[in-house]
């Protein structure tokens, strides 16, 4: 086994246990312990697990919120194929809504020149990504901005959405579960959040595999506040098939 497949391996057992040990790893994999090691170590650096003595815990359990560079650098395929698949959710023409994330901020960076689109969106790093092209009437919207995840929160944002109405917004999460929803650390953000998904005609989930069944503090919304879900093909079929009895499609890449 590749060090790239043992470490998808074990991210994917602490996310299911809450936590992995070194001896048990070493055991499993019949590896060193300095393998193993190297293995959290790598994880750790990609901001997915947090070291503690004699194994690791997924991030998510220590209610820890990566920053966006951090983010945008793990699950990068997945990411890729994730956008490319959203693009064919775009209208002909009319008004979309990209949430802050290091996915639909891969979104903005592919959509078509061919077409003019008011895009409106409360993430920095997705107004620089679009700032030069000329086909999209860009509308950013205002308020305190997180630097941890580059987004406008509060009440200006929140203002400014009440007066707008979008096709489909684009919309990104920490974790998304049929129990507790759609869910992210922080509540400014779940608040803007919620409003999005209120502001647009249909509602547009891009999230990678590993956000599927993790919860987080600040729940924004019901996985039946969804028309579509958009992940990769690293999801259980079991958590699919969940995702699609309450309500919204769901598509894999």
């Amino acid at each position: 086994m590749y060090a790239e497949e043992r470490q998808k391996v074990i991210l994917e057992r602490a996310r299911h246990e809450g936590r992995v040990d070194v001896t048990g790893l070493a055991s499993e994999f019949d590896v060193t312990y300095e393998t193993v090691r190297r293995d959290l170590t790598a994880l750790e650096r990609h901001g997915v697990l947090r070291r503690v003595h004699g194994g690791a815990i997924p991030v998510e359990r220590l209610g820890f919120e990566p920053a966006l560079t951090v983010r945008d650098s793990v699950m990068t395929q997945e990411k890729e194929r994730i956008a490319k698949a959203a693009l064919a959710e775009l209208p002909d023409e009319g008004a979309i809504l990209l949430d802050a994330g290091s996915t639909t901020g891969r979104l903005a960076e592919q959509l078509p020149t061919d077409r003019e689109l008011t895009v409106v969106t409360n993430s920095l790093s997705i107004a620089l990504t679009l700032t030069p092209r000329t086909n999209i009437n860009l509308m950013l919207l205002g308020g305190r901005l997180r630097t941890r995840t580059q987004a406008s929160v509060e009440a200006w944002a929140l203002r400014a959405l009440s007066e707008c109405f979008v096709d489909v917004a684009f919309m990104a999460t920490n974790g998304v579960s049929v129990e507790r929803g759609l869910t992210t650390p922080d509540p400014a953000e779940a608040e803007v959040k919620r409003a999005m998904i209120a502001s647009s005609r249909r509602s547009v989930l891009l999230a990678d595999h590993t956000k599927v069944g993790n919860d987080h503090f600040a729940r924004f919304a019901a996985v039946e506040d969804l028309d579509l879900v958009i992940t990769d093909d690293g999801i259980a079929d079991g958590l699919s098939d969940e995702l699609e009895t309450a309500g919204p499609s769901v598509r894999s890449v």
